[in-house]
């Protein structure tokens, strides 16, 4: 198994490898890859949905998504699509996934099984890049804050999803969620610190109301997106991607209209967070 870089602080593309074949020691190291790198491609990749699924049962558990469509035969597989007549996608903006929940998936694996010609590249940041980087004065403000994080904003029947083209084939809209989290984690493997926090998931800090609140999560977001702290994975047939929700954040892009994506992702079960 080999490692080269994307980016200086974020991401690795992994060669020497077949995913469907990968355990023990070997499944071993992609894991430690991705809680360090925070996202790992994986190109030329002989994987069935079969595959995707034994491969997603030999890291642990899956959290089937409550808001995705699903795959008619495997429904532990998400449907990411956006068809050629839609003009919203889904993921269009950046987000760490079920930072609601009050156990938060670990990651996903998502693979690539309908293209564009060209665009729909997803973009990461490195959230232990990102913490690493703030002032002294800022990593002692946010010390020992926590964050109210949900979703209803977004899937509920008069969310933001609710009003687009995605949302007659989103599922799961009467669902509440809810949870509180660090602001600052540390990783439960790596041990490395982390700013968990996210644009589309994170409402306020605990104590103080939304408008009190935006100022410093504002901050916060500028500082986690600085240009040397993402990466960028270009898509091709065959590519998967893992990623770790705990180490990096996730945006979409949404430039190939007029053109289907199609993706399967399947969620990783987390474990809880601790500051």
């Amino acid at each position: 198994m080999h490692t080269t870089p994307l980016a200086p602080k974020c991401g690795v593309e992994v060669t020497g490898i077949q995913l469907a074949e990968a355990q023990g020691d070997a499944l071993d190291a992609i894991r430690q890859t991705i809680y360090q790198h925070g996202v790992a491609v994986f190109r030329d990749q002989d994987f069935s949905p079969e595959d995707h699924i034994a491969f997603a049962k030999r890291w642990g558990g899956i959290d089937i998504n409550n808001y995705f469509p699903l795959e008619d035969e495997y429904p532990e597989i998400a449907v990411v699509r956006k068809k050629p007549d839609q003009e919203t996608n889904i993921g269009g903006a950046w987000h760490t996934d079920h930072s609601y929940d009050q156990i938060p998936a670990m990651g996903s694996i998502l693979v690539a099984r309908t293209l564009p010609p060209q665009g729909g590249d997803t973009l990461f940041a490195h959230m232990g890049a990102a913490y690493d980087a703030l002032s002294d004065e800022l990593k002692a403000e946010i010390a020992g804050l926590e964050a109210f994080h949900t979703a209803d904003h977004v899937y509920s029947p008069d969310g933001a999803y609710a009003k687009t083209d995605m949302g007659s084939e989103l599922r799961g809209q009467e669902l509440k969620t809810g949870a509180t989290h660090p602001v600052v984690i540390r990783h439960p493997h790596t041990g490395r610190k982390l700013l968990y926090v996210n644009y589309a998931f994170t409402i306020n800090f605990v104590g103080k109301t939304r408008e009190e609140s935006l100022p410093l999560l504002q901050q916060l977001f500028a500082a986690a997106l600085t240009d040397d702290n993402q990466c960028r994975v270009e898509w091709a047939p065959g590519s998967v991607a893992i990623w770790d929700n705990r180490t990096t954040w996730h945006n979409a892009l949404n430039d190939y209209h007029g053109h289907a994506r199609e993706m399967h992702r399947i969620t990783l079960s987390g474990e809880a967070l601790a500051a």
